[in-house]
């Protein structure tokens, strides 16, 4: 059974379990994709349905603390919404007034209109005299152009107003669902902080990226479009068959038939286009995931010659992004044509009824014409709001996979009231520890160890032996299954997290730089420390040796790879930021494994000093850099098989003999 290999906590890259099971199972799955690299299928996310109902309830209850800014959002869309309404109706009066006019300006002066549709039904001509009844068309007047611009002039108005009171309520709802998003950021921010270690062991950054970054951001371009279309759209569907009722009972049963038939047809082809955004949005994810990894490791790529299979993987999983993007478009995008073809039925029904009801004179020519405009305003919202589903929809398969990680399981919180140091020099104590990475393959069991102030424990043994796992959790990066870790004669479980960590200093063998000067690099250990510390830290660690050769010394901008610096610089760089971190604790995992002899050898003394009255982990490979560590630990499967100084290990031709030997007495055939 292989046991954890070394952490990668530095860059955010998580640690690996059972790294030969890991692998197998990666690379397994690289195969089944069609090729690729070992890493090509890490973290790929398991399929979920979808769950459209309470995620979509959910990303509604968001919206909780806007309540003010809602309502102000309905009032305004409804005053907006009720002008909109009454604009056609107004506007059917401007209709009548030409029509009358038409018809009065070719019937003789001086007689009323009931002689006029008299004389129309007796002359056989029934339809003509329904008009004149209903029109109220004068005899020999034309038309009335005061009255039809005074009709004129109210419509403007009204759209002027319903305009105005529309952009508010854009703007409101735009402040609504930017705060809305703003809040569920930081809720990600914050639980990114209180998700353990072990979360960021099964995801791919590039997935982590994507649900932080891509899937926040159609949730919030999602909200923004469709709620003030919905919220428009219902008020106007209220607004106009209140009206259009009003209007023509008959021609608003004619226009109500189509709703049904329209949300039954929305509602089939939603559901089946639900599943294609979920998928979507998931191999978004891990495609970024690959596309990070790849990039990232883009010099191995080239150097194993491993091109052409990264490619094929990317290929292979872009394929798939395309057909479930293309799905899921194609399907949702069904929507819109087919509420277009049933409003235009629907158009017609409502034209050929009430050219009928005008002709028997039971419905004047305005009112028809605004009843048409009508029947396009109650078809158009629906069919506006069945455009917005797609859009929902993805909204909504973004905003599942953002409550995924904010449903993730947390780490356990730290104690309500911690335990607290009262002085910052540490004895370090194991006291029958037992730690798993997972429940079937323990990995630590009754381990028992002391480290007393200012003592450097250097600890070693072959690789996948639970060194680097023995500092994690002197860090709480892990928590312990049995027994208990005390520092300062402090049970660190009893401790905040944030206490314990700030008195360790960590130097890794992965070095993480952020993209910024050498100095704010170095002075990341020590916010507070001021310039002269900061540069006294990189003398100290032989960093300022190679500054001075820089052009722009402490002000050289390190890119966030830091390839522009060696490995061994930018070892240096990281064991300064811990220097002047002046830590109680120090850890050091393999920190001068890039350093070249001779700056081995200036580190090695530079530490020694700073070892001082501090107790000291140091775990190393390189047996020659601990021969003057007060206590060396031989570590064999999570267990510690021997102890005691260099020289008395070596007395005892056990394992640490053997390892010294393997390093120095030469390779044996």
């Amino acid at each position: 059974m292989s046991a954890p290999t070394r952490d990668r906590r530095a860059g955010g890259k998580g640690p690996r379990q059972d790294t030969d099971t890991v692998n197998a199972a990666r690379g397994m799955a690289a195969q089944r994709r069609g090729g690729g690299p070992p890493w090509a299928g890490a973290g790929q996310p398991a399929e979920k349905a979808s769950n459209f109902g309470p995620s979509a309830r959910r990303l509604m209850r968001r919206l909780r603390p806007e309540r003010t800014g809602v309502i102000a959002v309905l009032v305004l869309g409804v005053v907006s919404v009720a002008l909109n309404v009454i604009g056609p109706k107004v506007l059917g009066h401007a209709t009548d007034v030409i029509f009358a006019g038409i018809i009065g300006k070719q019937l003789p002066a001086g007689t009323s209109a009931a002689q006029a549709a008299a004389g129309a039904r007796a002359a056989g001509n029934d339809t003509v005299a329904g008009v004149i009844r209903s029109q109220h068309v004068i005899p020999g007047v034309g038309i009335d152009f005061h009255a039809l611009g005074l009709v004129l002039l109210g419509v403007i108005a009204i759209y002027l107003c319903a305009a105005v009171f529309g952009y508010g309520q854009g703007y409101l709802l735009n402040g609504v669902v930017q705060r809305t998003i703003f809040r569920l950021r930081e809720d990600v921010e914050a639980k990114l902080n209180r998700l353990p270690l072990a979360y960021f062991d099964g995801q791919q950054r590039g997935e982590v990226l994507s649900r932080v970054t891509n899937d926040i951001d159609n949730v919030s371009t999602s909200l923004q479009q469709t709620m003030s279309q919905l919220i428009t759209s219902l008020l106007t569907v209220i607004g106009v068959l209140l009206v259009m009722i009003l209007i023509s009972p008959l021609l608003s049963l004619i226009a109500l038939v189509t709703v049904p038939v329209s949300v039954l047809l929305t509602r089939a082809i939603a559901k089946r286009s639900q599943r294609h955004f979920v998928a979507q949005w998931r191999h978004t994810g891990a495609l970024n995931g690959q596309i990070e990894e790849s990039f990232t490791g883009h010099e191995l790529v080239r150097v194993f010659g491993r091109r052409r299979e990264v490619e094929a993987a990317f290929r292979a999983k872009n394929d798939e992004l395309l057909g479930a993007s293309f799905g899921a478009q194609f399907i949702s995008g069904l929507i819109m044509p087919s509420m277009m073809f049933i409003g235009n039925l629907n158009y017609v029904a409502v034209a050929v009824v009430g050219g009928l009801r005008v002709a028997s004179g039971s419905m004047s020519l305005g009112d028809v014409q605004a009843f048409i405009q009508y029947s396009r305003q109650f078809t158009q919202p629906l069919t506006q709001a069945a455009s917005m589903a797609n859009v929902l929809q993805s909204g909504v398969a973004s905003a599942e996979r953002v409550f995924e990680l904010l449903d993730a399981p947390e780490q356990s919180p730290d104690p309500a009231v911690p335990a607290v140091r009262a002085e910052r020099r540490g004895r370090v104590e194991f006291a029958h520890v037992a730690f798993s990475y997972r429940p079937d393959a323990p990995l630590i069991d009754d381990l028992s160890l002391v480290a007393e102030p200012g003592q450097t424990v250097a600890i070693v043994g072959p690789t996948g032996a639970g060194k680097t796992t023995l500092v994690n959790l002197i860090m709480r990066f892990y928590e312990i299954d049995g027994g208990r870790i005390t520092l300062g004669g402090i049970d660190i479980a009893t401790m905040s997290r944030a206490d314990l960590r700030s008195g360790v200093g960590m130097v890794l063998q992965d070095t993480w730089l952020f993209g910024g000067t050498i100095f704010d690099n170095i002075a990341y250990g020590n916010p507070h420390a001021t310039p002269e510390q900061v540069v006294d830290a990189a003398r100290a660690t032989y960093v300022d040796r190679f500054v001075q050769s820089l052009p722009d010394g402490y002000d050289t901008v390190i890119d966030e790879e830091g390839s522009n610096v060696s490995a061994g610089e930018k070892q240096l760089i990281t064991i300064a930021r811990a220097f002047l971190a002046d830590p109680s604790l120090l850890i050091l995992d393999e920190a001068t494994s890039s350093v070249d002899t001779r700056t081995e050898v200036l580190v090695q003394r530079a530490m020694a000093a700073l070892r001082s009255d501090r107790t000291s982990f140091v775990i190393a490979h390189r047996l020659s850099t601990i021969r003057d560590a007060d206590l060396i630990l031989v570590m064999e499967a999570g267990a510690i098989v021997e102890q005691g100084t260099h020289d008395e290990l070596l007395a005892v031709h056990g394992s640490y003999w053997r390892l010294y030997n393997a390093q120095f007495a030469g390779a044996e055939t």
